[in-house]
């Protein structure tokens, strides 16, 4: 019996979805150690969402956001250590980490803040007048002609 399985039925009801092939193997990549910091993702409104990350130890100069080919990465540094300090029970993870966020088409970052040890990522879905649903006319007296 054969585990493959065909996305043909996938590709004869789109049309354009060029990137389709790199989301759905990201979907299944199983990327290690994306589990630190804790996040969240939430919406807030029908095109406002926000990521909220648990950067405890953190501050703003160790932290980076970039967004690249529609994905946002944050990435945190670790501080040197203080060498004035003996910790005798270390709980607060301060190492280094890389978080990446695939952003939906029109998705822009709009603000990021940093509070509590909390790093809010404020989005906005901004879609473009072009790309919005609009109404076709049916026009049933005449028959459009194609052009060549």
């Amino acid at each position: 019996m054969s585990t493959a399985f065909s996305l043909a039925p996938l590709f004869r009801s789109s049309v354009g979805f060029d990137r389709f092939n790199d989301l759905f193997e990201s979907a299944l990549r199983n990327e290690p150690g994306s589990s630190y910091p804790p996040y969240n993702v939430e919406k807030h409104a029908d095109d406002q969402y926000r990521i909220v990350i648990a950067a405890a130890g953190f501050q703003e100069e160790d932290l980076e956001l970039q967004v690249e080919k529609g994905v946002l990465t944050v990435s945190g540094g670790k501080r040197d250590a203080n060498e004035s300090v003996t910790y005798l029970h270390q709980g607060i993870a301060q190492r280094a980490f890389k978080l990446s966020f695939r952003l939906a088409d029109h998705i822009e970052v709009k603000a990021a803040a940093l509070s509590n040890g909390l790093l809010n990522i404020d989005l906005l879905r901004v879609v473009p007048e072009e790309a919005k649903p609009k109404r076709i006319p049916i026009n049933g007296a005449q028959q459009p002609a194609l052009q060549h």
